[in-house]
């Protein structure tokens, strides 16, 4: 197996520059530009969600959705690219605004299963059995809003139905705090895999660990990556940075804290993550104020700095860091790691 990485990035990476404080900045580039531009950069996997594939899928018939992600399906075989995944995007329809699989209404909670479903039809389609799942609006705003017992007994529900009704699927969690909504169900790895455990079919759920989601429950990244590894059940990583317990920054990998991105690295060397053939992915933005020309360095700059951690790791004194394991001189340790990342 090979000790080489391969990379994956989302469409939504390469935006327009909209915040909740002000208008686009940027005028918006057509998937296909994106997709020549991502594997010149050195990236082989496309991050999607449902209506990535298919824009506007709630109007349209599974025949009109089969026929696009076909069309889309080509366009990336023509560029040697391939899809990663695809994730169903329930919190950006209005029907999902309490929740799509915990809202208080059945309906709407039948409504968040059958889209998953079609997601997991799609990545057929496209190529891909793996489902990633991120719990955006699963949770609430006012904690009297909903049953936590009764929630939680709801998404094993909804990952049962969607196991069952494809013997291939494989669901990825991805767990965060907060953000959009105030408490999100599944905040960390733990929760996750600890709900994994509960479905029919533990083997075919596992998790996904992004870097500042994990910094803004208060944890470290690459402990959470070790956790999952350690149960053979990190099939995903987004890396990027984050400075401080704020919104979800999505910065350049190792733009805030080099040391715990050199550690992130480590922990997926040591856990033997290249020769599982998963892709790591970058969930990074472009800075704001960055003009279009440039509007893709964010990208560039992450899996540069990804790759020359990598060395680093690789290239870490091994009999120095056993010596000092050995003889107990942390401090010894610690000033090693930091004359290696600082070159000396």
């Amino acid at each position: 197996m090979s000790n080489e990485y391969k990379f994956s990035v989302g469409p939504w990476n390469v935006h327009e520059g909209a915040d909740p404080f002000g208008p686009p900045c940027r005028d918006s580039i057509d998937n296909i530009t994106k997709f020549k531009a991502f594997k010149a950069i050195g990236f082989d996997g496309i991050q999607f969600h449902d209506d990535d594939v298919v824009p506007e899928i709630e109007t349209k018939s599974f025949t009109e959705i089969s026929t696009q992600a076909k069309a889309l399906k080509k366009i990336l075989d023509d560029q040697g690219l391939e899809a990663e995944f695809v994730a169903p995007r329930l919190w950006e329809d209005p029907k999902g605004i309490d929740g799509a699989l915990t809202a208080n209404d059945p309906a709407i909670r039948q409504w968040g299963i059958e889209r998953t479903k079609r997601a997991v039809d799609i990545g057929q389609i496209m190529g891909c059995n793996m489902l990633v799942l991120w719990l955006a609006r699963e949770g609430t705003y006012i904690r009297e809003a909903k049953n936590p017992i009764n929630s939680y007994q709801l998404l094993v529900d909804a990952l049962n139905e969607v196991l069952q009704s494809n013997s291939e699927v494989r669901i990825v969690i991805e767990p965060k705090p907060n953000e959009p909504v105030d408490l999100a169900y599944l905040p960390t790895i733990g929760h996750a895999l600890a709900m994994a455990h509960q479905t029919c079919d533990p083997t075919r759920v596992g998790g996904l660990i992004e870097s500042a989601h994990a910094l803004l429950a208060g944890l470290d990244p690459a402990e959470e990556m070790g956790f999952a590894l350690q149960m053979n059940k990190l099939w995903g990583v987004h890396l990027n940075d984050q400075n401080g317990l704020k919104y979800d920054q999505d910065k350049t990998f190792g733009s805030v804290n080099l040391r715990s991105a050199f550690n992130q690295v480590r922990v997926l060397e040591l856990g033997q993550y290249a020769q599982s053939g998963r892709y790591v992915g970058f969930d990074v933005k472009a800075m704001r104020t960055q003009p279009a020309a440039h509007a893709m360095r964010h990208l560039e700059n992450s899996r540069d700095i990804f790759l020359q951690l990598v060395q680093k790791v690789r290239t870490f004194d091994q009999a120095l860091e056993a010596r000092c394991i050995k003889e107990r001189d942390y401090e010894m340790l610690e000033l090693a790691v930091m004359q290696h990342l600082l070159g000396n």
